[in-house]
């Protein structure tokens, strides 16, 4: 069991607020982290067909009865399955408005559970997505040992102990059959999986979904919904680019990443590091895990970081801005070594660009150099826990 850099975020949402909601995909550790940080609170589980019924039958008296015995918190797990329990769980948190860390709410589907939250427990319960695992979390104080198996597989745990080719090929056929359908999606599992090999193919591109619509034989319009919803299930990130009047032409489509790499090497069928270094897609592959690995991590540092690229009409770019507050830090990701001159001479232009304070250049080595005064270059395969 893996200790999970999420735990102290949750910890401290529950002491201010009455409930706390964990969203994120299937299967990424979110009972496992609620009932770590409350290992004596009543556990619920709301996918169990008996308890299900019982929930919707009269759900007032459920949750009453759970806190007899001198509980203080309950963990209801797929609390979105039984959309009545959000009615009386505003009743009983404004009740008793003082007491915090009351509900932890656990769901998979976001979109169905922040309609949900937005409409009965608005400024009642505060919002976690957790993530999949990071390479700190797999291997801390040791990641040389485990940062490769994060990158092949992902960071699924389930995908992390066994074949991880198996479990994302019976993952990604419940996603499609079962998953979609329960949050109302009509959708072909055959098309969908077809949509998402082709973002694969095309990892970290530019969106078009004209382009996308015409090899699919759908709409442009087919195609932006469906990315809406592989986004609000955790499945894809679209990273927006960043917009400052510095006089250049931008590009303004952002880009779409598959946000595991689990699943991208596994739509594209590759089995082992030696055949994604031998893929097209290795440089995207390795950008990827190295952008989720950081923004997971930095997302809980600095919860209302805000992520962007920056890229101008002739080329000019940069893989990641973070922004917290009025500061900015440009961080350019290298599949080789990134301690070339011209590196960091290319980065200090485009950070002058942004407004960046700080750049990072992150490439495949194992320590950290300081290129230019506010320039360093941070090795991936050291020691990862240089996040400021």
């Amino acid at each position: 069991m893996w200790n999970r850099l999420h735990a102290a975020r949750l910890k401290n949402l529950a002491r201010q607020f009455p409930a706390v909601l964990i969203v994120g995909p299937r299967q990424v550790g979110k009972t496992t982290l609620a009932r770590k940080a409350f290992p004596s609170a009543p556990y619920v589980d709301l996918e169990q067909p008996s308890t299900r019924m019982q929930f919707s039958d009269d759900p007032q008296f459920q949750l009453e009865s759970r806190f007899v015995g001198g509980a203080r918190t309950l963990v209801l797990d797929e609390v979105q399955r039984v959309p009545e329990v959000f009615a009386v769980l505003r009743g009983m948190i404004d009740s008793q408005r003082r007491k915090n860390g009351r509900f932890i709410l656990l769901g998979s589907a976001q979109p169905s559970m922040i309609k949900h939250v937005s409409e009965s427990l608005a400024g009642r319960a505060a919002m976690l997505e957790l993530d999949p695992l990071t390479v700190a979390e797999v291997a801390p104080g040791s990641p040389k040992k485990r940062w490769t198996d994060v990158w092949l597989r992902g960071g699924f745990p389930d995908a992390l102990r066994g074949k991880f080719r198996d479990w994302w090929e019976a993952y990604l056929r419940a996603f499609l059959e079962r998953d979609l359908p329960q949050l109302g999606v009509q959708s072909d599992p055959i098309f969908m999986r077809r949509l998402l090999t082709m973002l694969a193919h095309s990892q970290g591109g530019m969106q078009n979904a004209s382009s996308l619509g015409a090899s699919l034989g759908v709409s442009y319009h087919t195609i932006s919904r469906y990315l809406d919803i592989l986004e609000q299930t955790f499945m894809i990130r679209r990273l927006q680019p960043y917009f400052r009047n510095v006089g250049k032409r931008l590009v303004k489509a952002p880009k779409i990443y598959l946000r595991d790499t689990g699943l991208l090497h596994h739509l594209l069928n590759l089995d082992t590091l030696d055949d994604v270094r031998n893929h097209p897609v290795f440089g995207a592959s390795w950008e990827t895990f190295v952008l989720e690995d950081v923004i997971r991590r930095e997302r809980l540092r600095h919860p209302h970081a805000q992520f962007f690229f920056w890229r101008t009409a002739d080329g000019a770019e940069i893989d990641l801005v973070i922004e917290h507050g009025s500061t900015r830090i440009a961080l350019e990701i290298k599949a080789g070594r990134g301690d070339k001159p011209n590196d960091a001479r290319v980065l200090e232009r485009a950070m002058s660009d942004v407004g960046a304070r700080a750049g990072w250049i992150l490439d495949q080595t194992a320590e950290s150099v300081a290129l230019r005064p506010h320039i360093t270059r941070h090795g991936m395969t050291g020691d990862t826990n240089w996040l400021p």
